[in-house]
């Protein structure tokens, strides 16, 4: 009877399957971004006044009107997006090849939008990996379209091989300067480095303005924008009008896969997050905090200026005043939903890129404001920094292992 008790007792392979899937992390944040997205849905309904028109008919009539503003404002938010399946399917059938460009224009201009935020969302990764917060992402953005859309107009006569490359090594090497001097104030004088990247970046922004009314001013323009760049800077464009999606997008890739690889792979990336993890460990094991500091902002700069010089070589081909819509800042929403995870970051980053892109067409269609995409993005940030409220909402186990936690020095961290 024992054995029979203890046989009954043990769970199956499925059961077993299940209860890692309820404790584990990813599924919290899974369920973080439904839950935002089913809020987000009731915000736009309460916010209608075709709803408040509805339930003055009756209670059913203002839920149904409720429920139908809820699907259009997604629908147009995915259609947006992604593309609508029978314009799509209408125009492979014509075979004609600017309808067809059309069509996928919605999807093609999402991974367009993602592309930044994956360079991005690395940058901020890569400083938490380290205990550090690089909330600097935005100044360092522009410091490398600056010196990306220079080294574009400047170098005249390469060829696109030598051209491009040396581009965005420009702009790295812009951003990688930008993160090192918080990095190297942080190692050597212990100043805090959220106050020094907020710092750095009004002088950024305040730097771009001089230098587009001085120095980078294209003389031929009465507005403050450079020069366009040269034919052989701009970055591969995989097809015509009006899809943008150029060849910085698999660099993105690449990228995520070399901090990968350099974060979970080799030495270096082993101290990195030692650093960040206990740094008073890591001291005692003999690694040198100073150098990992510094080592990881200018990394994380770097990455950032990359973000900045992708938009300028594939995208604006010209940098001009304000750019950058807040990617840098988006881009600490990204790290912490991707759990500072190069895969983790470029998923998310195509998921900001696709709500990005399909805004304006919500916008449009279903009359509903942009700003719900910023407040999804909140909604969806709250539950992932607060996952006992997703557990407890949706009754998940706890998980058997601690979830992992990065130190950051730079908030009460020794």
């Amino acid at each position: 009877m024992d054995n029979e008790k203890k046989i009954e007792k043990k769970p199956n392979a499925f059961q077993i399957f299940l209860e890692e899937i309820q404790r584990s992390s990813w599924i919290v944040t899974f369920l973080a971004i439904l839950t935002g997205i089913i809020i987000g849905g009731i915000l736009a309904a309460v916010t209608s006044l075709e709803v408040y028109a509805a339930f003055k008919v009756s209670a059913w009539e203002g839920i149904k009107t409720g429920l139908n503003v809820a699907w259009s404002t997604y629908s147009a938010l995915f259609t947006g997006s992604v593309g609508d399946f029978g314009k799509i399917q209408a125009a492979l059938a014509s075979g004609d090849g600017l309808t067809i460009r059309r069509a996928f224009f919605p999807f093609f201009e999402s991974l367009v939008q993602a592309t930044p935020y994956i360079f991005g969302g690395l940058a901020v990764a890569v400083g938490f990996r380290t205990g550090l917060f690089n909330i600097g992402a935005e100044g360092q953005i522009f410091v490398g379209a600056m010196a990306g859309a220079w080294a574009g107009y400047f170098f005249k006569g390469l060829p696109a091989i030598i051209h491009v490359p040396l581009a965005l090594a420009c702009g790295a090497l812009g951003g990688a300067i930008w993160g090192f001097i918080p990095g190297f104030l942080k190692a050597k004088t212990g100043a805090h480095e959220v106050i020094n990247t907020i710092m750095m970046n009004y002088i950024a922004f305040r730097l771009s303005e001089f230098m587009l009314r001085g120095p980078l001013k294209d003389p031929t323009e009465f507005t403050p924008k450079t020069p366009v760049i040269e034919e052989s800077a701009k970055l591969f464009s995989f097809f015509g009008d009006p899809i943008r999606f150029h060849l910085g997008f698999f660099i993105a890739l690449g990228v995520a896969y070399f901090i990968y690889w350099l974060l979970f792979k080799t030495t270096w990336g082993f101290e990195l997050r030692t650093v960040g993890s206990n740094p008073n460990a890591a001291r005692y094991a003999g690694m040198s905090n100073v150098v990992a500091t510094v080592v990881a902002m200018s990394i994380s700069g770097a990455l950032a200026g990359l973000a900045g010089t992708n938009e300028i070589l594939g995208v604006n081909y010209r940098l001009v005043p304000a750019f950058s819509s807040g990617y840098g800042f988006d881009s600490i929403a990204l790290a912490l939903l991707g759990k500072n995870h190069p895969l983790g970051v470029v998923l998310s980053a195509l998921l900001f890129g696709f709500l990005r892109s399909g805004a304006r067409q919500m916008q449009l269609k279903a009359g509903i404001p942009i700003d719900i995409i910023s407040i999804l993005q909140a909604l969806i940030l709250a539950f992932i920094a607060a996952p006992a409220i997703i557990r407890t909402l949706y009754r998940l186990k706890e998980p058997t292992v601690k979830e992992e936690e990065f130190t950051l020095s730079g908030w009460g961290g020794k």
